[in-house]
């Protein structure tokens, strides 16, 4: 049975749907309890912590598996496996985080090698921030943030290492982003030696499925149709389809289709299907996909 360790914070809420998705619901007393449980004889208990603790937990044995970022993984320097990249982040499906420097909108630098000796840097990425200026052969002078981070420039610091999405908080406080150090993705990550054990590495698999399954599934809807033989060959022509579309003779004559497609084309592939003679057109969600 795994010991599972999710992120809580900004990735927690994406991350319980996720599981949700997958018929893994953590059930917990309240939302405050850091500790739940999973229906499933594969999972002993499920805690939820700090995503920037998650990797070194990982690495030392207490979990075997675990959510957490990139970020983190390159913050810590832990040594854990990396099982599946989740394509999901704070705001959903899809999408990944930087790790950026960013200075006063009126600051000279254009990029951290402008940035001048003796600088003075808040991040929570410490090791992050200080490897990439002795890369460069800039000293600087790193100050570990607990938080609100942007709130600290110009009065306290002259930059700022942050994770973004879209940057838009950045440009808010009158910031602007001058390099990206990372590019960031929620991982599914586990401990070395968990994962060389058979049955252990069996039911982490099988959770990793389960998850990518939910996610494949989490942006696309089934179409369903019927068309004349007339109108299959000319309709077929550009019914996309993660592989190809299902075609199944009808009883009564003409054809039934049937695709997975992307629920951000349907609005404008319904109205298309109907000019090409389709009728009985469905849309359907779908739980998983599994190739």
């Amino acid at each position: 049975m795994l010991r599972l360790v999710i992120p809580k914070g900004s990735l927690e809420e994406q991350t319980l749907r996720l599981f949700e998705a997958a018929d893994l619901h953590v059930r917990r007393g309240s939302p405050r309890d850091y500790h739940g449980t999973i229906d499933d004889e594969r999972i002993e208990r499920a805690s939820l912590l700090r995503p920037q603790e998650i990797p070194t937990y990982i690495e030392d044995g207490l979990f075997d598996l675990g959510i957490t970022g990139r970020d983190w993984i390159e913050e810590t320097g832990a040594d854990v496996q990396v099982l599946a990249s989740l394509e999901y982040a704070k705001t959903g499906t899809g999408r990944g985080v930087r790790v950026v420097l960013a200075v006063p909108n009126d600051h000279p630098a254009n990029s951290a090698r402008e940035m001048p000796p003796g600088s003075r840097i808040s991040t929570e990425y410490t090791n992050l921030t200080r490897r990439h200026f002795e890369d460069l052969g800039i000293p600087v002078k790193v100050v570990w943030s607990y938080g609100a981070t942007e709130a600290k420039v110009p009065e306290i610091v002259d930059a700022i290492v942050d994770v973004t999405e879209t940057g838009s908080t950045l440009r808010a406080h009158g910031m602007k982003i001058v390099e990206t150090l990372l590019e960031s993705e929620v991982l599914l990550i586990a401990n070395r030696g968990s994962a060389a054990d058979p049955s252990k590495r069996r039911a982490m698999d099988d959770i990793t499925t389960l998850l990518l399954g939910a996610l494949r599934a989490e942006s696309r809807v089934l179409i369903k149709l019927n068309v004349s033989e007339d109108c299959l060959k000319e309709l077929l022509a550009f019914v996309p389809a993660m592989k190809s579309p299902t075609v199944s003779e009808l009883s009564e004559g003409g054809y039934a289709v049937e695709a997975v497609v992307e629920k951000s084309q349907v609005n404008r592939l319904i109205p298309l299907f109907k000019s090409h003679g389709a009728t009985d057109i469905l849309e359907l969600p779908i739980s998983k996909i599994v190739p």
